[in-house]
C-alpha cells in the first residue's frame, strides 16, 4: 500500500465513523427520547430488561451510549443496580445488529436479488432520498429519516472505501504475518481492546475488522480473540462516565466491565480448551464480514445466556469492589438532571420536564399551606413554606444551568422549543414561590403581633386565597399533563383575582375611613392581595408559554384580547369564577 492508499484508508475510516455517528444521532432524535423512557420504566423483569437493552441498542447503534445512559439512570435513582444488570447484558446483544448490517458489504453473487442487497447498490438510492428529505422537505421527522438514510449511505461508502484501500494488503506478507500473530489469544485480545478503547465504539471497531477481511489475511483464529478484546475495550466509556458519580452508578459501570471480562474469560477457556482436543479446522479459514458478525453474535448471546442467571453474583462482585457504607443511602442525592443524559439530548429534555414538574408540585404545596395558614395560623406550615422556597431556588438554579448546557447540544426543533419553554416556565414558577414566601412572612408577622382582620376582611381574604390556590393548581396540572382544556381556565380566573384585589382594597379604604381597620392591617392586607394578583399574573405567563408551545406560533396576548372581545368560552369561565369567588359583594 502506497502513501495515497493510506490516505484513502484514513478517509474511508473517517467517513465510516462519521456515518455511524450521524445515523445513531438521527435515530435517537427520531425516537425523541421515547426508547430511553421505556428503558427507564420497564426493567423489573430480568429477561425483559435484556430484551429492552438489546432493542434500544440496536436502534441507537451503540452499546456504549446505552450503558452510559444506564449509569446515569442509576446515578439519578431512576433505576436500581439490580435492574441495570439485565439492560447492560442486553446492550451487548443489541450492538451485534450493526455488524450484521455491515456484513451486507461482503455479499457475493451474480443473482439480481443478491446484487440488490449489496450496500453499493442501494446506498446511493438511500443517499439521494436522504438529500431530498433533508433539503426540500420541511417536516422535521422526515428530515430525521433523511439524515438516517444519509448517515447509512456515508457509513457504507466509508466501509467500501476502507475495503478497497486495504485490498492491496492481501499481497503484502508483512500484513498477513501481522494477523497471523493475532491468532495468539492474549495478543489478539489486547489489540481489540486497545483499538475499541481508543475509538470508544465496539460497533465501529468490529466494522473496521470486517473491512480488513476483504484482504483475505484475517483468519477465524485471528478474528476471535480480537472480537473478545473489542468487548472488553468498549467498557472504557462506561467506566469514564462513572467518574464523579454515586457509588451505585460506579458499580453499574463495573457490572459492564465484569460481565464482559467474565464472559470473555469463560468463552476463551471453554473454546480454546475444547480446541486442544477437537482441533477446529475452521480456525485457519479466511474470515469474511458475515463470519465476524456470527462470532460477535454467538459470543454476546452465549455470554448473556450463561451469566444472566448469575446476575446477582456480578452485582455482588461490583458491590464488593466498591463496598457499601453505613450511611450510604443518606449520602446519595438522586439527581433527575444528570449530564450523562446529554449523550441522548431528547431524553435529557424529557428529564428537564420532570425537574420542572418537581418544582411545580413544591409550589402547589406551598400555596396550599399558605391558604391553610390564612385560615388558622400554624408555625410549622410557615417554616415548611420557607424551606420550600429555598429548595425551589436551588432547583431553579440547577435546572437553569442544565438547560443552558443542553441548549448547546444538537437538538431537534421541537426539543429546542421545549428547552426554551422550560426556561421561561421555571422563572415564573420561582417568582411564584417568592411571593408565597412573602405572604407567609406577612402571616407570621400578623400572628406575632396578634393582629386580626375584621369579619368582612377575613371573608374576602379567604375567597381570594381560595381563588389563588385554584389558579396555581390549574397551572400545575395543565403543565404536568399538557392539558389544554385546563389552560383556558387560567386567564379568566386571573382576571377575577385582579378584580377581587381592587374590590378588597376599595373595601379596606372604606373600613379605614370608618375606623374599623388599622393602617398596619391595611398594609398587610394590601401586601398579600398584591402578591396573590402577581402570582396569578405569573400563572398566565406559564399558560402563555404552554399555548405557544402547543400551537408552535400562537400569540397568547392576541388570543386573550380576542376572548375579552366576545368569546363565549371566556365569558362562561369568567362568570363561573366570578360567582364562585366574588360572593362578598
Amino acid at each position: 500500500m502506497d502513501f495515497f492508499g493510506i490516505l484513502t484508508m484514513i478517509g474511508g475510516l473517517a467517513l465510516f465513523l462519521y456515518g455511524m455517528h450521524v445515523m445513531g444521532e438521527a435515530l435517537s432524535k427520531l425516537a425523541g427520547g421515547k426508547l430511553e423512557q421505556i428503558l427507564e420504566r420497564m426493567t423489573n423483569n430480568p429477561i425483559k430488561a435484556v430484551l429492552l437493552g438489546a432493542g434500544v441498542t440496536a436502534v441507537i447503534q451503540s452499546s456504549s451510549a446505552t450503558t452510559v445512559m444506564v449509569v446515569g439512570f442509576v446515578n439519578s435513582g431512576i433505576m436500581k443496580l439490580s435492574q441495570a444488570v439485565g439492560v447492560i447484558m442486553g446492550a451487548n446483544i443489541g450492538t451485534t445488529a450493526t455488524s450484521w448490517l455491515l456484513s451486507l458489504a461482503g455479499l457475493e453473487g451474480s443473482n439480481w436479488f443478491v446484487q440488490l442487497l449489496k450496500p453499493s447498490s442501494f446506498a446511493p438510492v438511500l443517499a439521494m432520498i436522504g438529500v431530498i428529505l433533508v433539503l426540500f422537505i420541511s417536516d422535521e421527522k422526515k428530515k430525521d429519516i433523511g439524515t438516517i438514510f444519509l448517515g447509512f449511505a456515508v457509513l457504507m461508502f466509508g466501509m467500501e472505501t476502507m475495503s478497497d484501500a486495504v485490498k492491496p494488503l492481501a499481497d503484502v506478507p508483512e500484513f498477513t504475518s501481522l494477523f497471523t500473530a493475532f491468532e495468539n489469544p492474549i495478543l489478539g485480545m489486547l489489540v481489540g481492546a486497545i483499538i475499541t478503547a481508543a475509538i470508544q465504539s465496539s460497533s465501529a471497531s468490529v466494522g473496521i475488522l470486517q473491512a480488513m477481511c476483504v484482504t483475505g489475511g484475517v483468519s477465524v483464529g485471528a478474528a476471535i480473540p480480537v472480537i473478545m478484546g473489542q468487548n472488553i475495550g468498549t467498557c472504557v466509556t462506561a467506566l469514564l462516565s462513572g467518574i464523579g458519580a454515586s457509588k451505585n452508578a460506579r458499580r453499574a459501570s463495573l457490572v459492564h466491565l465484569y460481565f464482559n471480562l467474565i464472559g470473555t474469560v469463560l468463552f476463551m477457556i471453554f473454546f480454546y480448551g475444547l480446541n486442544v482436543f477437537v482441533h477446529f479446522e475452521f480456525m485457519s479459514d479466511v474470515a469474511g464480514p458475515a463470519t465476524i458478525a456470527v462470532i460477535h453474535s454467538v459470543f454476546n448471546v452465549s455470554a448473556t445466556l450463561v451469566l444472566l442467571p448469575a446476575s446477582k453474583l456480578i452485582e455482588k462482585l461490583a458491590c464488593i469492589t466498591i463496598p457499601m457504607s453505613e450511611n450510604e443511602d443518606s449520602e446519595v442525592e438522586h439527581k433527575v438532571l444528570d449530564e450523562r443524559f446529554f449523550e441522548r439530548p431528547s431524553f435529557a429534555v424529557a428529564q428537564c420536564k420532570n425537574a420542572v414538574c418537581d418544582i411545580a408540585k413544591l409550589i402547589e404545596k406551598a400555596m396550599g399551606l399558605a391558604t391553610t395558614v390564612q385560615a388558622a395560623y400554624d408555625s410549622d406550615s410557615v417554616k415548611t413554606i420557607m424551606a420550600i422556597e429555598e429548595e425551589v431556588d436551588i432547583k431553579e438554579d440547577e435546572l437553569s444551568i442544565y438547560l443552558t448546557k443542553l441548549s448547546a447540544k444538537e437538538l431537534s426543533a421541537s426539543d429546542s422549543r421545549l428547552v426554551g419553554k422550560y426556561g421561561k416556565c421555571i422563572t415564573d414558577f420561582e417568582r411564584i414561590s417568592d411571593y408565597v414566601k412573602g405572604i407567609a412572612y406577612t402571616q407570621k408577622k400578623l400572628n406575632k403581633y396578634n393582629e386580626k382582620f375584621s369579619k368582612k376582611a377575613t371573608e374576602e381574604t379567604r375567597l381570594i386565597f381560595a381563588a389563588a390556590q385554584d389558579i396555581v393548581e390549574c397551572t400545575v396540572r395543565s403543565f404536568i399533563h399538557d392539558d389544554m382544556d385546563i389552560v383556558w381556565h387560567i386567564a379568566p380566573l386571573a382576571d377575577v383575582i385582579s378584580g377581587m384585589k381592587k374590590d378588597i382594597r376599595k373595601n379596606h379604604n372604606k373600613r379605614l375611613a370608618k375606623g374599623k381597620c388599622s393602617v398596619e392591617l391595611g398594609m398587610a392586607l394590601t401586601d398579600m392581595v398584591t402578591s396573590l394578583e402577581r402570582i396569578a399574573k405569573h400563572c398566565t405567563n406559564i399558560a402563555e408559554v404552554q399555548i405557544a408551545g402547543m400551537t408552535e406560533q400562537f400569540d397568547y396576548h392576541n388570543y386573550a384580547r380576542t376572548l375579552k372581545e366576545g368569546n363565549a368560552m371566556y365569558k362562561e369561565y369568567l362568570k363561573e369564577y366570578t360567582e364562585r369567588y366574588m360572593t362578598y359583594k
